[in-house]
């Protein structure tokens, strides 16, 4: 019997794909569930699995594009060869085996599928998909969970496992990224891993990335025992905490790429965190480790070689390509979305910086002492827009579809940039803090982001941005719209400039403000008003604490 495989239906806008690789030939043994072929539509790439055993017939080559729901392959022979190998089980409906002790394990715990002590003590032979299901009562769908109303989407970043491997319940299998936060994916299941999509590869929410044969293979933990044997340091650090886990000396995702950058090696590290795991802290402390200097020397030597041999490559003209991560290629989407869908202009002003840099060099030491944070200027600009956005509301306004949004709050978005790009944390409710509360979500957040622990919730949602590229050395620009909001304030950086002051001329501390804004919801006197307003506050800060 011959089964016609099609192009499944992978989501509503989506109406084709192209076929981007076969992994398997025409005519080559398939299994059930194996991955056959790589497809791309305009938003992910995804693969397709066998949907029986057989012998695999193309029909649709590399490079073609098809409709969803067109055939792409036949599978020959799929209906003796699928059940051959099954003999001792039967196969429900969802393609999962159902022992003899269970009889319907879609209502049946995991637990109650796993097999017995012994059971799992059997050998098995070449870790198939098929025969570990067979041996086990349960294949179980891991699946990108949801983890923002705005994400639709995350790439695999890092797999911390491999295919085959045996994992535990709750061990990290591998670090997702999305456009605004990373986070690892844990196991559901102790069980055989059985990796569905690869590093690099995007997917949409809910979209299956591996799965677990539960309870199957783990006769890979015999060779686990010998562990202490081959890794005596690593062995010895899980042993000196208490009994010895999955966990015991291994790395999460974020410290194994420092110690990687470093050159540390896991086994010199100890890890504090639960059951023994190297967190990111621990690989920042081993930086100051005795050992790490030393081996500083051997690593020097590399640059030196490199150095010594650059005369020989002299004028090369090489180049390298590097993938775009999730978060720059979201950047990319989003800016260019925002000049296409938006009425952008940009209206500009300059401040005179002297009445603010007085206040700082004034009370800079007592404000410190007293609120255990530095006075910057951020928290005059933010607090500055925040009066200004209540006199002027369509400042802080937003459009959806056909009507416009009026926010009586302002939550403030601040650029930051972090290690993997730039992100945009939320101070929210800034019209309620005093400079010392903002100075201090400013420092927290501003933290967060460098360390890439900012939370889904701590990004989205803000309805005005100040963005300062003054710090990088910036004299002017044209910053672009975070989009759903309507505006940006772009800082630049400060420059003694010869301005007039009452008739004379004099050398003050300057900066020009930029105000990008949209004008199908902001007119050109709302824009340039809220500008002068806040040119105002910040050349006069008593304003600011008199509230006039």
């Amino acid at each position: 019997m011959s089964l016609e495989v099609k192009v499944p239906v992978v989501g509503e806008s989506i109406t084709e794909v192209t076929v981007a690789k076969w992994l398997k030939h025409d005519g080559d043994q398939v299994a059930m569930d194996e991955i056959i072929c790589e497809l791309e539509s305009d938003k992910a790439t995804f693969e397709l699995p066998a949907e029986a055993a057989g012998v695999l017939r193309i029909q649709a080559q590399e490079g073609d594009t098809i409709p969803v729901g067109a055939v792409i392959c036949v599978i020959e022979g799929s209906g003796a060869g699928a059940s051959a190998p099954k003999p001792a089980a039967a196969t429900t409906q969802e393609g999962m085996v159902e022992t003899k002790t269970v009889s319907d394990p879609q209502s049946t715990p995991v637990a109650e599928q796993v097999p017995s002590r012994d059971a799992q003590n059997q050998p098995t032979e070449g870790g198939s998909a098929g025969q570990a299901s067979t041996g086990t009562g349960q294949t179980i769908d891991i699946k990108i969970p949801t983890v923002g109303e705005s994400i639709t989407e995350v790439t695999i970043a890092k797999w911390v496992k491999a295919d085959g491997d045996q994992v535990n319940m709750d061990e990290v299998l591998c670090e997702l990224e999305s456009d605004k936060a990373t986070f690892e994916l844990p196991a559901e299941a102790a069980g055989v891993l059985r990796i569905v999509a690869q590093e690099g590869e995007t997917v949409e929410i809910g979209a299956t990335i591996c799965r677990i044969e539960v309870g199957a293979g783990s006769g890979a933990s015999a060779p686990k025992a010998s562990a202490p044997a081959a890794q005596p340091a690593q062995a010895a650090s899980a042993l000196a905490g208490g009994a010895s886990t999955y966990a015991s000396g291994t790395p999460s995702p974020a410290a194994g790429k420092i110690l990687s950058e470093k050159g540390i090696s896991a086994s010199d590290v100890s890890g504090s965190g639960r059951d023994g795991r190297i967190t990111k802290e621990d690989a920042q402390n081993a930086q100051t480790r005795p050992a790490a200097p030393a081996a500083q020397p051997a690593a020097a030597s590399a640059p030196a070689t490199s150095q010594a041999s650059a005369p020989a490559v002299a004028g090369s003209r090489n180049s390298r390509r590097e993938k775009m991560t999730s978060l720059r290629k979201t950047v990319a989407r989003r800016l260019v979305s925002v000049k296409n869908e938006t009425a952008m202009l940009t209206t500009f002003n300059e401040v005179d910086m002297k009445p603010i840099m007085d206040i700082r060099a004034k009370y800079k030491e007592t404000f410190k002492e007293k609120h255990e944070v530095g006075l910057g200027f951020m928290s005059f600009f933010i607090k500055a827009c925040t009066v200004a956005l209540k006199e002027w509301p369509a400042v802080n306004a937003q459009i959806d579809g056909g009507e416009m949004i009026f926010n009586d709050f302002c939550d403030i978005s601040i650029a930051v940039s972090a290690p993997k790009g730039l992100v945009v944390p939320v101070i929210r409710n800034a019209e309620g803090l005093s400079l010392d509360g903002i100075e201090k979500e400013v420092v927290r957040l501003a933290k967060r982001a460098r360390e890439n622990k900012l939370g889904i919730d701590e990004m989205t949602g803000g309805t005005f941005t100040i963005t300062n590229g003054g710090v990088f050395g910036s004299m002017m620009s044209t910053p672009i719209i975070n989009a759903p909001q309507s505006a940006i304030l772009g800082m630049h950086n400060i420059v003694n400039r010869p301005v007039a002051i009452n008739n004379q001329v004099e050398i003050r501390p300057m900066m020009y403000l930029a105000l990008s804004y949209d004008h199908r919801i902001i007119d050109g006197r709302e824009s340039v008003s809220f500008l002068v307003r806040v040119k105002e506050l910040l050349e006069d800060p008593m304003r600011l604490l008199l509230g006039v």
